[in-house]
């Protein structure tokens, strides 16, 4: 849930609605039902693809009839859909667990931002990928340091004095 969320920028809804047939091991990519029910289709690295192989087959109860990825996996309600409660409860179970007491699932979504962006990807990709319809709203997920602007403006500027440098010779 975590990795589907730091690394793929879900909501906690759009992890929660996946479905096992939305993951397409052999491409690589997850179909993802987003605000308004609308769906994007978003790549996998390797590493998420793995550890959803393997919740699917260790931890998801067996003979399951629904197709939700996410069960719930103790008690009287055992492979019925995880809930928004039961994921806030997940959450602050591990938070107090790690002592990490900021981990949430906007906060992931937020760091996926700003780090997509830190690594280059174009706004319009990045809104895409965060399923916006417009590019401010994902503007806000993105926090930048003097740092980062600092980085970017010098590779912008050596990119340009380059392209001087070409024009006097």
């Amino acid at each position: 849930i975590v990795s589907l969320m730091l690394f793929c920028g879900l909501r906690s809804c759009e992890v929660r609605a996946i479905q096992i047939s939305d993951i397409d091991f052999e491409g690589g990519a997850i179909k993802v039902r987003g605000k308004g029910n609308k769906e994007r289709m978003l790549p996998l690295i390797q590493d998420i693809m793995t550890t959803l192989k393997k919740y699917i087959q260790f931890e998801r109860p067996p003979l399951f009839f629904s197709n939700i990825l996410f069960t719930i996996q103790k008690g009287g309600n055992r492979g019925l859909p995880m809930t928004e409660e039961g994921l806030r409860s997940l959450f602050r179970y591990r938070r107090h667990l790690s002592g990490i007491s900021k981990a949430n699932p906007h906060r992931f979504r937020h760091t996926f931002g700003t780090d997509m962006a830190r690594s280059g990807v174009r706004l319009p990709t990045l809104q895409k990928m965060m399923g916006h319809a417009d590019g401010k709203t994902t503007l806000g997920y993105i926090s930048l340091s003097i740092t980062d602007i600092a980085e970017e403006y010098h590779r912008a500027m050596n990119k340009i004095r380059k392209s001087y440098e070409t024009i006097k010779n």
